[in-house]
């Protein structure tokens, strides 16, 4: 094969590669403090987000909370790196991955209770399905409401065994993130009302 024939070659599996890789990808929206702007720049993420509201329940201002704490809207987005003697890798802090920052053992128990086994952390329609599906869980077994931003996180953050036992207690950086969650789903829920995208999140 030519040099020219084996550019295009690899220019050809570049580009299947790439359309094979997350759906609804790309930035995360440039506005990330206004509902509005959020889901003017990126509809899909309404399309998916009322998606899960209506099968799950969970409101959409909750939901966008989130995404919003948990991984800024970036598709591809994890946790750090751990570090010996500051220069070598030693993987990743936890499995964390995608919009919702789900670990790979509750993923794959979501996958495996839907029958998707599909579904992509890296799709926001997947991963929003994902987080309405754990969070009706925690409604029915713990009993938090599904307008309870601040609980619900907590929960998600801590997960549900975490969350009973209190472990968020002695953490008072996760409270302060849980209360900043909590009113960052407020003022979405006041944006996408003024623009006519929403309801209200309390009722």
């Amino acid at each position: 094969m030519s040099r020219g024939l084996t550019t295009v070659f690899l220019l050809v599996c570049a580009v299947t590669l790439a359309a094979c890789g997350s759906r609804n990808a790309g930035p995360p929206p440039d506005n990330l403090d206004n509902a509005c702007a959020i889901v003017a720049e990126k509809p899909q993420y309404l399309r998916a987000l009322k998606a899960s509201e209506r099968r799950w329940g969970v409101p959409v201002p909750v939901l966008m909370a989130t995404i919003y704490q948990e991984s800024k809207f970036d598709s591809d987005a994890r946790t750090p790196f751990r570090w010996t003697l500051g220069v070598i890798p030693m993987g990743r802090v936890s499995s964390a991955y995608g919009y919702s920052q789900a670990l790979d053992g509750t993923w794959d128990e979501y996958k495996t209770d839907q029958k998707n086994r599909r579904a992509r952390r890296n799709d926001i329609r997947d991963a929003t399905d994902f987080m309405g599906w754990y969070m009706a869980e925690t409604r029915d077994r713990l009993g938090i409401p599904l307008t309870d931003a601040r609980n619900q996180y907590l929960a998600y953050h801590e997960g549900r065994a975490g969350y009973a036992r209190g472990s968020y207690n002695s953490k008072a950086w996760l409270v302060r993130v849980a209360g900043e969650v909590d009113q960052r789903a407020d003022v979405y829920a006041a944006q996408l009302r003024s623009c006519g995208r929403g309801q209200p999140l309390r009722v």
